[in-house]
């Protein structure tokens, strides 16, 4: 069990296999790790020192209790949140989520992703990104990836685009974001578009 004060953040971590991390295409300057209790400190740090940033994207945890929501949520099978942090220190650039796996006939889910302030705009979500696409298609052997996006909100789609994902709809009024429910983009990406490395399907994928 993680307690609010994250001492025992390590114990979740160490129950998720590690991503093979130096194969050919890799990045050389960002790894993915999965979240844990004791980020809790230098990632409310680097939340608080991005509102502006984030604003009016989306909301992230600014408090101890919204972080251990946050661990809460995502100590679930369905769900995942990831750090990006950079290989040669271990500091944190951002964050990666995969949200609402669903397997049978679907092997999809959505995900979302934010930068933190102090190394946007050096490229480390792109690399993240590159990363997590491999993680969720390969390890995870999901075959789709949606992401909303406010229209508005151009880095993000300019992020999308860049890896392949294809524009399949607008959703007016989809999400509820700082005080409003909000238009959004709906964008998507398959295994086979992504270029990854073919798996087995899923133990749940049915066979016809």
């Amino acid at each position: 069990m993680i307690q609010n004060d994250g001492t025992e953040g390590t114990e979740q971590a160490s129950t998720i296999e590690p991503f093979p991390l130096d194969r050919p295409g890799d990045s050389a300057r960002v790894i993915l790790r999965p979240i844990a209790g004791h980020d809790r400190d230098e990632f409310l740090g680097l939340t608080r020192a991005s509102v502006d940033l984030h604003h009016p994207w989306m909301s992230m945890p600014t408090t101890a209790d919204e972080f251990q929501t946050l661990l809460t949520r995502y100590d679930q099978s369905d769900e995942e949140c990831l750090l990006v942090c950079l290989r040669d220190t271990g500091a944190i650039a951002g964050t990666v989520y995969i949200n609402s796996i669903i397997r049978g006939r679907l092997q999809g889910g959505s995900i979302a992703y934010a930068a933190f302030a102090p190394t946007a705009g050096r490229g480390y979500m792109s690399e993240g990104l590159r990363l997590l696409l491999r993680h969720a298609f390969e390890e995870l052997r999901l075959h789709r990836l949606e992401a909303q996006v406010q229209p508005g909100n151009t880095a993000s789609l300019k992020l999308l685009r860049r890896h392949g994902f294809r524009q399949e709809g607008y959703s007016p009024d989809l999400l509820f974001i700082d005080g409003a429910w909000r238009d959004h983009e709906r964008w998507a990406i398959t295994a086979p578009m992504a270029g990854t490395r073919p798996t087995p399907p899923h133990h749940t994928q049915p066979a016809h």
